[in-house]
């Protein structure tokens, strides 16, 4: 049974923001950043356990996906079967900010 997708609202403004600064320069390749963003977050409904352990965090439950140049952060929720996104996070930005 596949894990169910919670995306936070920061997640949701991290991605908006990211896919408006693209299309300042190129909105074609801000579509397709954004699309590959999504298509990865999807994957991970069938393989939670794809991303690696956020280093900052030092938590087993907290992991990450590089989609260079940004991160994806999200929680592993076993016991209610959901992978919350926290954040999407440029990974100049240094250490991501989680509620």
């Amino acid at each position: 049974m596949a894990f169910a997708i919670i995306w936070s609202s920061r997640s949701l403004d991290d991605l908006e923001g990211i896919v408006r600064f693209i299309t300042r320069d190129n909105p074609e390749k801000a579509a397709q950043f954004g699309y590959r963003l999504v298509s990865k977050v999807d994957l991970l409904a069938e393989f939670p356990a794809m991303g690696r352990m956020v280093p900052e965090h030092k938590r087993a439950d907290v992991r990450e996906l590089i989609v260079r140049p940004s991160r994806i952060v999200y929680q592993v929720r076993e016991s209610e079967r959901t992978i919350a996104i926290a954040r999407i996070w440029h990974a100049a930005r240094g250490k991501p900010e989680l509620d």
